[in-house]
């Protein structure tokens, strides 16, 4: 937020809210950005959210529609199902169909139904025609409303054509299609602006048109977009006929929406958590997660149980353990996150992945040679034993290649099987690291009781 301070701003709207002064309310939210005021609202709870929603709407009903696309879908809908049919009606025909849609789908049914027959027929038919595409595709962010003429057209009727173009979200290519409604190229605005008027476009097309299929995982699409730095992409049938577009903005929440969904299915947490939600909500919301963390965490304490005898016979081992299978976690998680990474922009897959096992198991290794050297001098400068330190300096060596081995391949075997490479990964990894270094260590005291 540029205007002011966002904690300054958080802090008046909610004293305005509270004293009911909606009129000072809109008078400090008039001049923001749509972009702006949806981000306040992530800040505020659901009655004052509700109430900002209403004053905005009451004020202006097309900046509203504007903050309703910046919102979250979930936030969105849990607006709509406080508002009025009429109200919910006028929002969704303002704003374009593929940001209606996602928003839409999160209602109740018969709430869902009403909105779609109360809507008029055009961008009714729009929404419906999205929602018959699975989630997460082209199809379902993809706008129906895009600049297509047939290639025969010349540059001056071209531009007379746009001209007269109304509710065409994407002016960012003029594609061209033939007499079947086919994708046969496309036309930057420039070369229409500076191509002589009775050209044809297909005569100035760029024939080879990079485009994807309505069903199209929305992670590839926005691979497409940044790999030929892309504005628009168009989406086409089987038969190539051009049945919408999906522009930058829709690939940038594509993006973010991703990168947050890998980020809290890596901890294990579930998408919908938000910090706005009540104590109850996200609790329920986490516990089953971290029910399926003590099964996972549970192998390390039967390890360590198991080396009693030899913890009772020297405890000091107890002091280092903590360390070797935290260290192993950490050098663990660095791999997945490189590995979910490269394998969510479509660098790494399970056929070629050698190249980056070898290269993450000798980074395990030099880290555990390094790491191990220098906590195996400092355990000898505490402990005195030389044994000890050549016992914790090879578990931690161990360990680290252990979890460098096994960040790595979980990410791929889940790709192999077709699940989310992120989901549980860390969990998994940690059942591992855990258990392998209380083995390693202990198993190396053990060994080495003698000595000790």
């Amino acid at each position: 937020m540029r205007v002011q301070p966002l904690r300054i701003v958080i802090s008046s709207a909610r004293k305005f809210i509270n004293m009911g002064a909606l009129s000072r309310l809109w008078n400090l939210l008039k001049n923001f950005h749509a972009a702006d005021i949806s981000s306040l609202m992530k800040h505020l709870t659901s009655r004052e959210r509700l109430i900002l929603f209403n004053v905005t709407f009451d004020q202006d009903k097309g900046k509203t529609g504007e903050v309703l696309r910046e919102l979250e879908p979930e936030d969105a809908a849990s607006i709509l199902r406080e508002l009025h049919l009429k109200q919910i009606t006028e929002l969704f025909q303002m704003i374009p169909s593929d940001d209606a849609a996602p928003i839409l789908e999160l209602l109740p049914d018969e709430m869902k139904e009403s909105i779609l027959a109360a809507m008029e027929e055009k961008p009714s038919e729009d929404v419906k025609e999205l929602l018959l595409y699975e989630e997460e595709t082209a199809g379902r962010i993809m706008s129906p409303d895009f600049y297509a003429l047939d290639h025969n057209t010349n540059v001056s009727d071209a531009i007379t054509a746009m001209q007269l173009e109304r509710d065409v979200e994407s002016a960012f290519y003029l594609y061209t299609i033939d007499e079947k409604s086919r994708l046969v190229g496309v036309v930057s605005l420039r070369q229409l602006l500076f191509a002589r008027p009775n050209t044809k476009l297909k005569d100035i097309m760029t024939k080879d048109v990079i485009s994807v299929h309505p069903e199209t995982d929305q992670e590839e699409v926005a691979r497409y977009v940044a790999d030929y730095n892309l504005v628009a992409i168009p989406v086409v049938d089987s038969e190539n006929t051009l049945v919408g577009v999906v522009t930058v903005d829709d690939v940038i929440d594509v993006i973010e929406e991703e990168a947050t969904e890998d980020m809290y299915k890596m901890v294990s947490l579930d998408t919908t958590d938000r910090i706005q939600d009540s104590p109850f909500k996200s609790i329920k919301k986490r516990i089953p997660f971290l029910l399926f963390s003590i099964i996972t965490a549970s192998l390390a304490p039967v390890v360590v149980h198991y080396f009693e005898g030899t913890i009772e016979q020297f405890v000091k081992l107890v002091v280092f353990l903590p360390l070797v299978m935290a260290l192993g976690g950490v050098a663990g998680n660095q791999t997945i996150a490189i590995i979910v990474r490269e394998i969510a922009i479509g660098q790494t897959e399970w056929v070629g992945a050698r190249k980056a096992l070898f290269k993450e198991i000798m980074v395990g290794i030099g880290n555990g040679v390094i790491i191990g050297a220098i906590l195996g001098g400092f355990s000898y400068l505490l402990i005195k034993n030389p044994y000890l330190g050549f016992i914790l300096g090879m578990a931690i060596i161990i360990n680290l290649f252990v979890a460098a081995l096994v960040g790595t391949l979980i990410p791929l075997v889940l790709k192999l099987l077709r699940l989310d490479p992120a989901l549980g990964s860390v969990n998994l990894l940690t059942m591992c690291t855990d258990s392998v270094g209380a083995l390693t260590f202990l198993g190396l005291g053990t060994l080495f009781l003698s000595k000790l």
